[in-house]
């Protein structure tokens, strides 16, 4: 099947990002590591083409240790997008960062277990190609621009996100117990969430810029007392604050660079390696 749909800039997230939008076309999209979450949802905004993917399919089936993350990365580039915002829920790991903070993170913790964190892994893909050993930088797992940007679309709404920080990736679906939470915040990590990796250094290894905007949706176990999260909590807080998350999203896509114009090292991360394979 012969794609013809065109985007620059991805989403990953939830319907509640592309729904209401008047003209938006709904692409399903193959790869060689199966099928992406859902079909991406292609529209426009402030002259953009922006390919929106539901992170956890649109009935969000999908708990966050059984995503395809492989196949998400690569169906957006495989339809030219070449920078990526993953907004997402997290719990906070400091008091000061209560439900309804928005924290812009620098670093990435990775304490997840069973997930297909890379497309170098020797295996043969579906034409027989082999990736070759490649090894990208991760020492900073965020696109320099693109966290600029965002942060400076948060300000344009009058929600002063935090800059930098932690962000902690576990497993899931359940959350952290009280011991683990609290381990979290001793080792002076911000918050804590379940689908910001492999998304961050899949992206890089297809030389995508990626940016993670995180909503914090509650206190993580260990940063308060009473009976620890609820996922009700959780959607209640996300609910409340998805139309504000929105128009900051919207805000950055409408001022990323254009993909021409990426002078950040995400745009070569692969430098001289020879990664086995085209690049979609």
């Amino acid at each position: 099947m012969v794609n013809t749909v065109s985007a620059e800039i991805g989403v990953i997230g939830g319907s509640g990002f592309y729904s209401f939008l008047d003209d938006v076309t709904e692409v399903a999209v193959d790869t060689p590591y199966g099928p992406p979450s859902d079909s991406l949802f292609v529209g426009e905004i402030a002259g953009r083409r922006v390919a929106f993917l539901p992170r956890h399919g649109r009935g969000h089936h999908l708990p966050p240790h059984r995503i395809n993350y492989r196949a998400n990365l690569w169906a957006l580039r495989s339809v030219g997008v070449r920078q990526v915002l993953g907004p997402c829920a997290v719990g906070g790991l400091r008091p000061e960062y209560g439900p309804g903070t928005l924290l812009v993170p620098d670093q990435l913790v990775d304490r997840t277990k069973s997930r297909a964190g890379t497309y170098f892994d020797g295996l043969p893909l579906p034409d027989g190609t082999v990736p070759q050993v490649v090894h990208v930088s991760l020492a900073d797992p965020y696109c320099p621009s693109g966290r600029a940007v965002a942060l400076k679309a948060a300000r344009g709404r009058d929600w002063e996100a935090v800059d930098g920080g932690t962000l902690v990736v576990i497993e899931g679906p359940r959350f952290s117990t009280r011991a683990e939470s609290r381990w979290h915040a001793a080792q002076g990590w911000s918050v804590v969430g379940m689908t910001g990796h492999p998304e961050a250094s899949l992206a890089r290894e297809l030389e995508l810029c990626y940016t993670s905007l995180t909503l914090v949706t509650d206190l993580d176990a260990g940063a308060e007392t009473g009976e620890g999260v609820s996922h009700e909590e959780v959607l209640q807080v996300f609910g409340a604050n998805v139309d504000r998350l929105r128009d900051v999203l919207f805000d950055a896509v409408a001022a990323l660079p254009a993909t021409d114009a990426r002078t950040c090292l995400c745009a070569g991360a692969l430098g001289a390696q020879d990664p086995g394979f085209a690049l979609p």
